[in-house]
């Protein structure tokens, strides 16, 4: 037997079938006939015959005690003898003194024969004076406890649906995990188990999805990072491998040699915000959990941001509110707030203004970032904080852009329980940023 639902349903089914039988046998034992007990009922029924047989006698004779022995007969299908002290029988003469030597014996409390209605059992009751004896030898069909009456069975088959569905209550969620844990072996790692139980079960199902989407997320990640750095990395080789020849031709050294830097400067770049990617989709525990004053880094690198924005021939504004301190990682919130202003700065047309605003929303705090440059296609908002995605008509690189930052400021923020929308602001892009706000 090697089903857990089998074996669960056979050890309570065992379980609920001795219980009744048990029961029951115990319920035959209080019911000794010949027990001495004068509050049992078997003696109670003794005791009122022997009276009753004793009146009759005394009273009209053997005609008397005849015709109560035959209404005993007629009534419980069984007969009746009165005999003297010596055993004799008072209405036929007959010796019963074996009878009297068994009842003066008395018989064990539990013998299996009682329990078989084959035959026939002799119960004796003595007089209180010892002048008489009454013997009742009715059939054991009429003792024997009835065991499997239709009342035993209502109730065994009740125990055995409800054993029934026990078992299909612990082993239906074991299934069910066995087989989301076989098709997630199998490769296909959308498979969960779906548990709404509240119990240990449900828990470790609940665990393996939360595990199983943790994998999926990782595997689904190192496949888009594969993909999306053999295609960023190819436009950058290529170049460089033109340079390096065109190096070692002697033709224009100097140009060649600039450019091999610049594209090396550009790999490196890639490099560092690949590494932020992963280093953001680690593990959220290892966080550093540090007071952070907002406005002051804002201002920090709204001052660091100023010198791209004028080379560029745009202008930063900062509108600073009021002092706000948010809980995490200060090198993270910086990068992720660097790559939006920067962002924004990278396609604001000359003689316009990036505009940074702070300030406090429903005990958060809230960085908006907004630029008047050409915005981006409305279909393009739910995609542009994915990683590596660019607006198509930008896909050329022209603007310097690879992808990675918006990407890299939404995971940053994510991580620190907040969230970050874009919209078209018509004109250009506002990108709003929230963090929870905490006590310093």
């Amino acid at each position: 037997m090697k089903s857990l639902f089998a074996k669960i349903l056979a050890w309570f089914g065992c379980t609920m079938l001795i219980t009744l039988v048990g029961s029951a046998f115990i319920s035959a034992l209080s019911m000794n006939p010949n027990d001495n007990d004068e509050r049992a009922p078997w003696s109670r029924l003794m005791r009122f015959q022997l009276e009753e047989a004793r009146t009759a006698y005394e009273t009209g004779g053997r005609p008397e005690l005849e015709a109560y022995l035959e209404t005993l007969h007629r009534s419980y299908d069984a007969r009746g003898i009165l005999a003297d002290e010596k055993g004799r029988d008072v209405l036929t003469g007959e010796d019963r003194s074996n009878l009297v030597r068994r009842a003066r014996l008395g018989a064990p409390r539990f013998t299996l024969y009682r329990f078989i209605p084959v035959g026939v059992a002799t119960l004796a009751r003595a007089s209180g004076d010892g002048r008489y004896w009454f013997f009742f030898i009715v059939p054991r069909s009429s003792l024997a406890p009835s065991f499997l009456t239709p009342e035993h069975l209502f109730f065994l088959a009740a125990a055995v649906l409800l054993c029934y569905w026990l078992a299909l209550h612990l082993t239906s969620p074991v299934r069910a995990l066995q087989k989301a844990v076989e098709r997630f072996g199998g490769g296909d790692f959308t498979a969960r188990v779906g548990s709404t139980r509240r119990d240990e079960l449900g828990q470790l199902a609940h665990t393996f999805d939360r595990m199983a989407g943790r994998i999926e997320t990782l595997l689904a990640a190192e496949r888009r990072l594969l993909l999306d750095i053999s295609h960023e990395l190819r436009s950058p080789l290529a170049r460089l491998g033109v340079a390096v020849e065109l190096a070692r031709s002697g033709e224009n050294r100097d140009a060649a040699l600039n450019r091999i830097q610049k594209e090396s400067d550009r790999l490196n770049a890639l490099v560092n915000l690949l590494l932020q990617v992963t280093r953001a989709e680690g593990d959220p525990r290892s966080l550093r959990r540090d007071h952070v004053r907002l406005d002051e880094l804002v201002q920090q690198l709204v001052d660091d941001s100023a010198i791209e924005a004028s080379a560029r021939g745009c202008q930063l504004e900062y509108r600073r509110g009021e002092p706000l301190t948010v809980e995490g990682d200060a090198e993270l919130l910086r990068r992720a707030m660097e790559n939006v202003i920067r962002n924004a700065i990278r396609y604001s047309p000359p003689a316009t203004v990036v505009k940074v605003t702070l300030g406090r929303r429903n005990g958060t705090a809230v960085v908006d970032v907004r630029d008047h440059g050409p915005g981006v296609p409305e279909e393009a908002l739910p995609r542009l904080f994915d990683a590596f995605y660019r607006v198509e008509k930008s896909r050329d690189s022209s603007s310097g852009g690879i992808g990675l930052g918006l990407s890299i400021a939404r995971r940053a923020i994510e991580l620190h329980k907040g969230g970050i929308r874009a919209r078209n602001a018509q004109p250009g892009l506002e990108v709003e940023m929230e963090l929870p706000v905490s006590t310093p």
